[in-house]
């Protein structure tokens, strides 16, 4: 489409963080020139050539991400490497860099600096050594690199391009277009920081998760190069673990909706170019990724039709919507043909198919369990334990309450955009799918226990086993008030499930693997705060909104104030994200977090729910 071409085009340009690589290198876009960040030390003799947030091994690099502004006007970040401790801090003014890295500490032998060129992604061009600068030649422009300190003279250092190796004794400033001094890059550096501290002030005293927010987003943000693309993948070490890139199905809708705050192309950019994943089957996979393979037997959560909805609503693009609506209409029809059980239920699955590299994930889990577990996106919930997967119908045997939850506001979101679209016949057929599964999910209801309940396709009997899931018939219009005042009563703030310091876990705590703290069993994980909230936002429950509001704050500011880290998840019983090697320190849906509060606090404009209203 037109429009999106042009909104790509207008994204990649200028300077910014685009390689996935390293959060040390800049690069300018369209032209692909790369100024990367190096340094060697002594004592060990080591060299750093590479460095990304959230790394663990002690002897690894330790970044302390600081700010970001979406459009790399500005970013500051702090590295501690061995002995080396260092700020660096970036600007752009009129589309020119400037660079300002500033030693903490000393060594014996100091460190040096080695400013490494070069041009990425196999774009036209190359680049000179001149006598005190490094040259960028393109076909309609060169690009001069300066320095404000001089050669050392090393050469033991494993480059293969043009470069500037500086001793690390003082500040030391870098500069492209025209030579500046080191007051001047200064005075650069200190502007732009004062336009991004602005920006944040916006948000009062919430101005701190707004910087959340976009500092991780910005930093996860990258150039994609086999799709010339502009994306926010869910953190460059996964994209590293997956061959330069991954996209995943909810966290890039999410990612979408985070960025819509303040930019609007960079949420329709994340919303597209998920969507235009899609498969052959008719479904947005689990993933997609550089390796060149999708999960071609199983989808995620479905919350790309309420996403797309909000960018409407928020930015009133209707190409956006022309763009994706028959995608997600596949989608929400593949829904229906290929997890309908029980008739009015639904169930995840995992579906056969011919693999098509012979890579491992090809394999691994299809038409099983675990294909299917990973489709629910809560890849080992102790909800799962025990049930059977049946191989002919390729579902679990269970009616799962937060997959049928996710459906019918699939449902409804979709529907209003179909009525926007004038397509009248859509709209009615999505509003049907939506009756017919919110009559499955009234049948859910434990008068007994007071919540909706998963339900053993198997056994005919209902499962006990809690998660979080299980509240999210708030995010649908089909609970009476009086069963949305006793979920959250006898279970929201029951002590022995869900209630206590740090909420809300994603197991209950009476169940014996929430001590396990191993992922899904047991920590807390943002996306699940944030489907619960939305759902309070449906129904008059303004203690438990501000609650949940509260105490999803208290748990990423716990460390993103010491670390800078945005964790994956968070231990149930600690707060804690780093206790755990499998909690990614820097994964862009924790923000979710923060995105309640400026919700909350009326920042943003909040989610439009299913019942008119946003109580």
């Amino acid at each position: 489409m037109e429009q999106y071409d042009e909104l790509k085009q207008n994204l990649a340009k200028g300077w910014n963080t685009w390689n996935t690589r390293s959060v040390l290198s800049h690069v300018l876009l369209p032209e692909g020139l790369a100024l990367n960040l190096c340094f060697k030390e002594y004592e060990d003799g080591n060299y750093l050539k590479e460095a990304l947030i959230g790394r663990k091994e002690e002897s690894e690099e330790k970044i302390h991400p600081i700010a970001h502004s979406y459009n790399g006007s500005y970013t500051e970040l702090r590295l501690v490497w061995n002995k080396i401790n260092v700020i660096v801090q970036s600007a752009v003014h009129e589309g020119e860099l400037v660079l300002l890295v500033t030693p903490l500490t000393t060594q014996k032998r100091t460190a040096v600096l080695v400013l490494e060129s070069g041009i990425l992604w196999n774009k036209s061009g190359y680049v000179y050594k001149g006598d005190d600068h490094i040259c960028g030649v393109f076909s309609d422009r060169s690009i001069k690199v300066f320095s404000t300190k001089e050669e050392c003279g090393e050469v033991n250092v494993p480059t293969q391009t043009p470069y500037i190796a500086m001793i690390m004794e003082e500040e030391i400033g870098i500069s492209t277009g025209v030579k500046r001094g080191l007051n001047e890059i200064k005075e650069i550096i200190a502007a732009q920081k004062e336009e991004h501290e602005s920006n944040k002030a916006k948000y009062g005293k919430f101005s701190e998760d707004y910087n959340i927010i976009q500092t991780c987003m910005a930093w996860d943000t990258i150039y994609e190069p086999s799709k010339k693309r502009i994306v926010s993948p869910v953190s460059r070490i996964w994209n590293q673990w997956h061959g330069g890139y991954v996209l995943f199905c909810w966290d890039t809708y999410f990612a979408a909706y985070m960025s819509s705050i303040d930019n609007k192309e960079l949420a329709y950019a994340n919303a597209i170019e998920i969507t235009r994943e899609i498969t052959t089957e008719g479904f947005i996979p689990n993933f997609a990724n550089g390796v060149g393979i999708k999960s071609r037997d199983r989808s995620q959560p479905p919350v790309g039709s309420l996403v797309v909805k909000e960018l409407y609503r928020r930015y009133r693009d209707l190409w956006l919507l022309e763009e994706l609506f028959d995608d997600l209409y596949k989608w929400n029809t593949w829904f229906l043909k290929n997890r309908t059980t029980e008739k009015e239920m639904m169930a995840w699955g995992s579906n056969p198919y011919e693999p098509v590299q012979g890579n491992s994930w090809e394999s691994e889990g299809v038409n099983k369990k675990f294909g299917a577990k990973l489709e629910s996106g809560l890849d080992n919930s102790p909800m799962y334990d025990n049930i059977p997967f049946d191989e002919k119908t390729h579902l679990m045997e269970l009616a799962d309450v937060g997959l049928i939850s996710l459906y019918i506001m699939d449902c409804d979101a979709l529907a209003d955009i179909a009525d926007t679209l004038g397509k009248d016949h859509e709209s009615k057929e999505l509003r049907d799918r939506s009756k017919t599964f919110a009559k499955g999910l009234s049948k859910l209801w434990s008068l007994e226990k007071g919540i909706y309940l998963n339900w053993r396709t198997d056994t005919k009997e209902f499962s006990t086993s809690l998660s979080p899931t299980n509240f999210y018939p708030l995010l649908t219009s089909t609970v009476g008030e009086a069963q949305a005042k006793r979920m959250i009563k006898e279970h929201f703030y029951n002590p022995q499930e869900f209630w206590g310091d740090w909420i809300i876990p994603s197991i209950a705590k009476n169940n014996p693997s929430y001590v396990e703290q191993n992922y899904w069993r047991g920590r807390i994980w943002a996306p699940m705060n944030f489907l619960v909230y939305l759902g309070l936002r449906n129904y008059n429950l303004p203690e438990a909104r501000k609650d949940l509001v509260n105490k999803s704050r208290e748990l990423i500011m716990k460390e993103w104030m010491e670390h800078g880290h945005i964790h994956e998840n968070y231990n149930g019983i600690t707060g804690e994200g780093c206790d755990k090697s499998n909690s990614d320190g820097f994964y862009h849906w924790g923000a979710l977090l923060s995105l309640m509060s400026l919700m909350e606090e009326g920042y943003i404009e909040g989610i439009e729910n299913p019942l008119g209203n946003n109580r």
